[in-house]
């Protein structure tokens, strides 16, 4: 058995009304003096997984196009190891003069709450730059397994049938979607945690387990192949690459609307003229037919949110995860 987590939403609540606070300061209007010639040299865009991965080919998308837009080249750092946690600890500690960004994903607002102790505040050391994008989950059965909808996975579980599903591992988004549904849903599944969504999804595709929740930047191939059935995606809003997959929310299971996302941040003392400059060459970048189509074509929609926008909805974040993660009775180290 995995040990009891200590609840900690009450705790992330209150950093998240100090976060809160710092960002109504931070709108302050500030000397354009920070911004005069920025950038003069190479941008750093860091991200806390290893080349190859989805956030790994979104961020190259984005960056090839962005240092267009800046005039300067702007360089993919990866620096994966704990969850994203060594990426993030680099950046939060980093002089904040534009020049050091973040790629960040949903592990950053799951992290907070998942780890007994990290070395970083992202809610007091990192601010929010622009929002990329978004894209759901989506619940899988393997083709073979009998479950053909989401009212026969329920059935089956509420019938007494004991139900196995595969995650990335403990804590991992997977885990984490698929807690949410549960609870949503009345019911309760086997977790079968795995070192990775690859391992996950292979066993699923093999019918060793007959469920995961997984991104659908990744699983596409397999719905489109007829190997998994695509039971329906964890947004209330429909998918543009797959708009035929209903949403679990219409499906009964109301209050489902989760997603996976990717938000550019900066160290929190990047001055506000900085972070504008970056908002808005982001943001023109994301505008570029081109970029937009590419993100599609991983399953994910542009979204080109401004700072502000992006600080409340990943506030928002932190906050929800931590009551899911709190319900798994997961920590890790």
């Amino acid at each position: 058995m995995l040990p009891k987590a200590t609840p900690r939403p009450a705790l992330l609540l209150a950093k998240l009304a100090f976060a809160a606070a710092a960002a109504a300061i931070s709108i302050m209007p500030t000397s354009a003096a920070a911004s005069a010639g920025f950038p003069d040299k190479p941008v750093r865009l860091v991200l806390g997984f290893p080349p190859g991965g989805g956030v790994d080919v979104a961020a190259r998308a984005l960056g090839n196009v962005l240092g267009e837009e800046l005039g300067q080249p702007v360089v993919i750092e990866n620096i994966p190891g704990a969850g994203g946690n060594i990426a993030t600890d680099r950046v939060a500690k980093s002089p904040g003069d534009g020049y050091t960004l973040l790629f960040g994903s949903i592990a950053l607002s799951i992290n907070p709450a998942l780890y007994k102790s990290l070395t970083f505040d992202p809610l007091k050391q990192l601010r929010a730059v622009a929002w990329v994008s978004t894209s759901p989950y989506v619940l899988l059965a393997n083709a073979q397994s009998g479950i053909d909808d989401v009212q026969e996975l329920i059935a089956q579980v509420k019938s007494g049938k004991e139900i196995d599903y595969a995650s990335a591992g403990n804590g991992s988004g997977s885990h984490l979607f698929m807690q949410q549904f549960a609870d949503l849903a009345g019911i309760k599944m086997t977790h079968i945690p795995y070192r990775g969504a690859a391992p996950a999804m292979n066993d699923v595709l093999g019918n060793q387990v007959p469920v995961v929740f997984d991104s659908i930047m990744t699983t596409l191939p397999h719905i489109k192949a007829g190997k998994v059935k695509a039971l329906g995606l964890s947004s209330v809003k429909k998918s543009v690459v797959a708009p035929d997959i209903p949403s679990l929310d219409e499906l009964g299971i109301k209050g489902m609307d989760s997603t996976s996302w990717f938000i550019v941040f900066a160290p929190a003392a990047t001055p506000d003229d900085i972070v504008l400059k970056l908002e808005r060459s982001i943001n023109k970048a994301l505008s570029r037919p081109e970029l937009k189509q590419r993100f599609a074509d991983m399953g994910a929609e542009v979204v080109a949110g401004g700072s502000a926008e992006a600080q409340r909805f990943y506030q928002s974040e932190v906050a929800k995860w931590a009551k899911v993660v709190s319900a798994t009775g997961v920590q890790l180290d």
